[in-house]
């Protein structure tokens, strides 16, 4: 693996902004052997001095040096802000959009795996702490050390004795903070999960909000929470007293360098054996070597401490993506499950040994108890997941060699629980097709009985509907959410529960225009409701995670298995009264 390849994994980089780093990598180095330049010039100012040879003839000498000097850090400053704020900055947004693009090709159950809170901290907070790092911390350490071992190889050929005393200090204090890795490594991984914890307990105190008011548990939720927050102000505290205890050690160490050049000069200046330029020379370098050297244990107490949002981020960009042919080779539409077997986690089996076959121009309803494997069947068929084993395919192409998105151009797909955006009833439902016109928008949203409502609120169809909706009922969620499907106009519609909150007259409405929409359509709807499916061509029934049951309604009504059993305790349930 390349350094740039290194640098990529290591800290989430681009293979551009790995190229940058090492850039400024190289403008840090120069830089501050520049910054060396002028305790150089004040070693001939001060040995002309002394030797009594300062002449007209070199004050030009000293005055250019000075210029010369002054223009290199100039120019040195200019190239490193270049090389590390600069291109940091646009490496930042870089990185948050190659982690949103990856997000977007991630499978869901990469998703199962995280809560929004983490994803939002990773690509927000995480992505800052990087670019702090990227810009301050690690340019200034790689650049700090390349400078300081170029600087002690030149002090070896001046005093070999002088170089010892003045930098044996420096690997001494390196040690100890590099020793304080795994302690602060498994510090900040805690501290991590407390902020996350407190961040998932504050996102869900705003969510539920109105659930908490309604069962007056709004001050022991608070409590709660305050306990969340008291416990990462601790840590934070804690974080800070392990890498000041480390670093201070260290930058005391570089401390007693000044005191060795010290004592050792003064020895070997009275034995006669340094001369008093030289002298003079070590002390002013060493007291110029260690105010980097400082701020660098600093800074490397930062990296190790960052290498946990890092890691954050690096799972993400390294996590394996879906992929495939990037054209349809399907012959019709037909949905075709082949002993298809899935779990979520190894010991959590959820499907087994799953085969049946949705045709097209037909309705196949998934029926079944509760977390039988209806709704991770329909996922399946639309590759949010991959199946562990079996074949699924649709008119003879393999989904699982099929890019998603491709893949998803031949589904239109109604949700159990609803998404929608904050802006008009019109692009809301927009969103099936981006390039309908308002009209084919108006068509499908009639279709859906949209025009019932949409028609009486103020601004109509232009009418802003809050946050995921907050401003409409469930029923008028859902039926634009339907539009959707009618207006993607897509050969396989998937219904997960599409009618469960709409009345009775709705629901014969929505049956009624998917009646029409389903024309050579293959429909897969997953429901609850026996008097939903009760037109269906076909019903498999799930329970278990196996195929219980498939037939006509009339056959399995016949069988007098499970479906029969379900309308049977339907109709019980209608029949209750208050």
């Amino acid at each position: 693996m390349s350094i740039n390849e290194r640098l990529q994994h290591k800290y989430a980089l681009s293979k551009q902004g790995a190229s940058d780093m090492m850039k400024a990598f190289v403008s840090v180095t120069c830089s501050d052997i520049v910054l060396m330049f002028p305790v150089g010039l004040l070693y001939y100012l001060i040995r002309d001095f002394l030797n009594n040879s300062i002449t007209g003839k070199r004050i030009p000498f000293y005055v250019a040096g000075c210029i010369i000097c002054l223009a290199l850090i100039i120019i040195t400053t200019y190239i490193q802000y270049n090389a590390t704020f600069f291109a940091t900055y646009v490496e930042s947004g870089v990185r948050r959009t190659t982690l949103a693009e990856k997000l977007r090709k991630l499978p869901l159950s990469f998703f199962g795996k995280k809560d929004l809170a983490d994803l939002t901290s990773t690509i927000m907070a995480d992505c800052a702490t990087l670019e702090t790092a990227s810009s301050h911390w690690i340019p200034e350490l790689v650049g700090a050390m390349i400078s300081t071992c170029l600087i002690a190889v030149s002090l070896f050929f001046v005093d070999w004795r002088m170089a010892i005393a003045a930098l044996w200090v420096l690997p001494v204090a390196f040690v100890i903070v590099l020793s304080a890795s795994k302690v602060m490594n498994r510090s900040g991984k805690k501290h991590m999960k407390l902020k996350m914890d407190c961040a998932d307990g504050i996102q869900e105190c705003l969510e539920t909000v109105r659930d908490l008011k309604a069962n007056n548990a709004q001050s022991a939720y608070m409590n709660g929470l305050e306990t969340k927050i008291r416990a990462v102000e601790k840590h934070a505290i804690v974080n800070e007293l392990i890498t000041a205890v480390f670093v201070s050690a260290a930058q005391m160490i570089l401390k007693l360098g000044i005191a060795t050049v010290a004592l050792v000069g003064g020895i070997l200046l009275v034995n006669k054996s340094l001369d008093v330029v030289t002298f003079f020379m070590f002390l002013l370098l060493v007291s110029r070597l260690y105010d980097p050297m400082q701020i660098s244990l600093q800074n490397l107490a930062a990296i190790i401490a960052a290498e946990v949002p890092c890691g954050r981020m690096d799972e993400i960009l390294s996590h394996e993506v879906q992929t495939g042919r990037e054209t349809l080779t399907n012959q019709g539409c037909d949905v075709t499950f082949e002993r298809v077997g899935f779990t979520y986690n190894a010991d959590e089996t959820v499907l087994k040994e799953v085969s049946f076959t949705a045709k097209q121009g037909e309705v196949t309803a998934l029926i079944g108890p509760s977390g039988g494997g209806k709704t991770t069947v329909s996922r399946l068929a639309a590759r949010f997941w991959d199946a562990n084993q079996g074949r699924i395919k649709i008119g003879g192409m393999e989904v699982s060699e099929t890019d998603p998105e491709t893949l998803m151009s031949l589904y239109a797909i109604v949700f159990q629980d609803v998404t929608l955006f904050n802006n008009t009833v019109m692009e809301n439902i927009r969103i099936g097709r981006k390039d309908a016109t308002d009209a084919e928008v108006i068509a499908a949203a009639k279709l859906a009985h949209c025009d019932e409502f949409a028609e009486k609120l103020p601004e109509k169809w232009n009418t802003m509907i809050g946050e995921n909706g907050s401003e409409l009922s469930g029923g008028e969620r859902q039926r634009i959410s339907i539009a959707r499907a009618f207006l993607k106009d897509a050969p396989i519609i998937l219904l997960d529960e599409a009618t469960t909150s709409l009345d009775v007259d709705n629901e014969t409405l929505i049956q009624e225009a998917l009646s029409k929409l389903i024309q050579n359509k293959t429909v897969l709807i997953i429901a609850h409701r026996m008097r939903t499916v009760a037109n269906a061509d076909k019903i498999v029934v799930l329970k278990d995670g196996i195929v219980a049951e498939q037939g006509s309604p009339e056959e399995l009504i016949r069988k007098n298995g499970i479906y029969q059993h379900m309308i049977q305790m339907q109709l019980k349930a209608e029949a209750w009264k208050i």
